[in-house]
């Protein structure tokens, strides 16, 4: 049923000055992870974005490892790309629930951020979802990103002039 429904994407948005993604990904499946990568890398490339990618261990460390980058490096916005599919343990609810918690929380610290970690319950929807050529998780991703890049840049232009005089 969810596979028939339509739903509307906001077209990427222009920009005036160079943005620079970093794409944080967990490759715990390989396939998965660079079918995400692939997606997430030609939407950026589309908004003439440019990219660089590391990988970690798991998707617990996707947000650890934004988080470093959001404090240390100079990049506009992130992506967190990997995927969890369910086990038969509840090691798959606290993965799941914590790298979002943990990606969530960053976001309303300030970070523009892009959520592809796919959590999904067998290997076919992860290869649906993931794939470019079907749902393209991974370039909705970098989407997200690079709105709320656009965001902060408009709103960043509006806050000229507050403050203390020079």
């Amino acid at each position: 049923m969810a596979a028939s429904e339509q739903h509307y994407t906001l077209p990427l948005p222009a920009f005036d000055k160079p943005v620079k993604l970093l794409i944080v990904v967990a490759p715990y499946y390989r396939d998965i992870a660079d079918m995400l990568i692939a997606g997430a890398t030609a939407t950026a490339e589309k908004a003439g974005a440019s990219v660089d990618l590391v990988e970690v261990p798991g998707a617990l460390e996707v947000p650890t490892a934004i988080g470093i980058a959001g404090r240390m490096a100079r990049y506009d916005g992130f992506v967190g790309l990997g995927c969890v599919i369910r086990g038969e343990t509840t090691h798959y609810d606290t993965v799941c629930n914590d790298s979002s918690r943990g990606l969530t929380l960053l976001g309303l610290q300030g970070l523009c951020i892009g959520n592809g970690i796919l959590t999904v319950e067998n290997r076919d929807q992860a290869v649906v979802r993931a794939n470019p050529a079907q749902q393209d998780k991974g370039g909705g991703a970098a989407a997200a990103a690079l709105q709320l890049i656009a965001l902060s840049r408009r709103w960043a232009a509006d806050a000229t002039g507050i403050g203390f005089r020079a």
